[in-house]
Parts: structure tokens; C-alpha cells; sequence
């Protein structure tokens, strides 16, 4: 096994329900730590930075109205295999196929207010960690 980090964003519907704890008990259930976090409103132009792999979909522009509706909170998450253990604790993309106890089978709202985001790969953990946190923001 690797120890290894992930990015977490608690998206603003959850934010904005208050279940930022509940989330984050189910993350810590499953064996991630949580290293770093931050709750911080993205500008627009922070949303499309980092959504820019999308910026050919058409689904862009309502993500990025979204992502900027209301706070989120961004999260350093360590353990073992780290990004493939936390795409599982996320569940599905569309909450009504995610598992029970999933973090989107218990707390997304659709679809698209899925209330969580994390890194699909190694590579784009590192970036996405650095978009959002210093080396010294991080802790072990």
C-alpha cells in the first residue's frame, strides 16, 4: 500500500445544509485523515481555473454558477491509496446509483448538487492540492 494524499471539496450544497461534519465523520469512518481544510467562497474566475479541464462541456458554465453559489470547504485527505479509497467513500456521480453509506448516497441532492468532489488521479491530486494549499497548510 502508498501512502497517499487527495483532494476533497465539500461543495455549496452541503455547505449551505450544514452537513459539512456529517460528511466529514464518514470520511474519517473509512480510514482517510483529513490534513488540511479550509472553508473558502470561490471567486469565478478561481471556479473556471479550476474546472478547466470542462470548459468544452456543456454542463461547464452551470458547474462553475454552482461551485461559486456559496462556500465549500477544500480538504487534504491522506491514507493508503487515498484517491481510489475516497472515490469510493464518495459513491456515484448520480447519488441514486451510489451505495448505501456513500457520501452521495447520504448526502448529495441530485445529480448535480452531488455535495462532494474528489481527485480521479494521482497526478491530478498533486494539482488540485496545490491549486488550493500551500506546503505549509498541510500537516501530517
Amino acid at each position: 500500500m502508498a501512502l497517499e494524499r487527495t483532494l476533497s471539496i465539500i461543495k455549496p450544497d452541503a455547505t449551505r445544509r450544514n452537513v459539512t461534519g456529517g460528511i466529514n465523520a464518514v470520511i474519517e469512518k473509512s480510514g482517510l485523515r483529513i490534513v488540511a481544510q479550509k472553508r473558502i467562497q470561490l471567486t469565478e474566475n478561481q471556479a473556471k481555473a479550476f474546472y478547466a479541464v470542462h470548459a468544452e462541456r456543456p454542463f461547464y458554465n452551470d458547474l462553475v454558477q454552482f461551485m461559486v453559489s456559496g462556500p465549500v470547504v477544500v480538504q487534504v485527505l491522506e491514507a493508503d491509496n487515498a484517491v481510489l479509497k475516497y472515490r469510493d467513500v464518495m459513491g456515484a456521480t448520480n447519488p441514486a446509483n451510489a451505495d448505501a453509506g456513500t457520501i452521495r448516497a447520504e448526502f448529495a441532492e441530485s445529480i448535480e448538487a452531488n455535495s462532494v468532489h474528489g481527485s480521479d488521479s494521482l497526478e491530478n491530486a498533486a494539482i488540485e492540492i496545490a491549486f488550493f494549499f500551500s506546503g505549509c497548510e498541510i500537516t501530517g
